[in-house]
């Protein structure tokens, strides 16, 4: 299944190409200025192929691999993208269900997971996660040892975690997609309100992806323009109560397209690939994203990843951004901090 072509046609594709082209002299290897960006996603779910499909229409990836337990799907995912080459940029794509085929990686994105069963606990769920982290994240460290890891699988914090435990990686080279997502629709709802573009807003949400993230409000800025000092140097009237309701259709927003349409894949494919695109073109944006949090910000109970503004590159997690906390801010932050680490203590790693 590995190969990116589906059949033979007659004649090798060797043989075809020296009877089209004419070779020029000294031009028979590739030139080794053009590095060769490998991408390999794990799950061909409707996440990681939301993720696939981006990374394919933004001219990320010289190669990218789609790794899957269920052959079926995953060839006739791969055929599909396969047969839209022609609107495409060039990609080799690949699939098969031996991680072998993700030798050489850049990226290696992990979107598979256990889905919950109806009745079953989180916890429960958590341990079925782990099981499969121990069958994907060994095989992706042995066949790419110098590759990153970029987590999309929920719940995103632990995993991460797990995925750095297992890997044997610096902690530089393992981060979750975290709250990259939860920011951009807490960008969107506050533009929407003052009928702003998204991109002038500057706001975050950190910590747990999940019920005990932490808006900062005290750093939010629209053009510029911190929007707190500002409402409080204009004495316009505005209620904590107002803006937390915006916190709050932003952790019920994935729950909303969940009930709508079975599951999310669009957001968080755009996400994904914003992501990747900062760490393979060594952008140095600033997302928050789940890092290895202890040290900052007064995190300091144990080994927790959790969402902080953090910067990305070729290297992977290249720093954390010293952002102003009020003190509410640092002690929610420690909150959800402890949260992680409480469901952490209960899988025995």
């Amino acid at each position: 299944m590995h190969k990116s072509t589906s059949g033979s046609l007659g004649p090798s594709g060797l043989d075809l190409t020296q009877a089209f082209f004419k070779p020029i002299s000294g031009a028979a290897s590739p030139s080794s200025t053009k590095r060769h960006t490998k991408i390999s996603v794990i799950g061909a779910g409707n996440v990681g192929m939301a993720i696939a499909q981006t990374i394919l229409t933004q001219d990320l990836a010289d190669e990218l691999v789609l790794v899957d337990a269920k052959p079926e799907k995953l060839r006739g995912e791969m055929l599909d993208l396969q047969h839209a080459a022609a609107f495409l940029p060039r990609t080799k794509i690949i699939a098969d269900i031996d991680y072998a085929v993700t030798v050489g990686s850049d990226l290696c994105i992990v979107t598979a997971g256990a889905r919950q069963i109806p009745g079953e606990s989180r916890l429960n769920l958590l341990h079925r996660n782990v099981a499969l982290f121990r069958n994907v994240i060994p095989p992706l460290a042995k066949y790419s040892p110098d590759t990153i890891l970029l987590i999309v699988s929920n719940p995103v914090d632990i995993l991460t975690y797990v995925a750095w435990k297992l890997s044997g990686f610096p902690s530089n080279r393992v981060v979750g997609s975290g709250t990259n997502l939860d920011s951009s629709r807490f960008r969107f709802l506050i533009a929407d309100h003052l009928d702003v573009n998204a991109q002038d807003v500057q706001a975050y949400i950190v910590g747990e992806h999940g019920d005990s993230s932490v808006t900062l409000w005290s750093s939010i800025s629209v053009g510029g323009m911190p929007v707190l000092s500002f409402l409080d140097k204009q004495e316009i009237a505005y209620e904590k109560e107002t803006l937390e309701s915006i916190h709050k259709v932003v952790i019920d927003s994935a729950y909303e397209v969940i009930s709508l349409k079975g599951y999310t894949s669009w957001a968080i494919g755009y996400s994904v690939a914003a992501l990747a695109w900062s760490i393979l073109r060594d952008q140095r944006k600033i997302h928050p994203v789940s890092v290895l949090a202890k040290g900052f910000y007064g995190v300091d109970g144990g080994d927790v990843f959790l969402s902080l503004p953090a910067q990305l590159g070729r290297g992977g997690v290249l720093g954390v951004t010293n952002v102003h906390l009020t003190d509410e801010e640092a002690q929610r932050l420690r909150d959800s901090a402890n949260t992680i680490l409480e469901q952490q203590s209960q899988l025995g790693l």
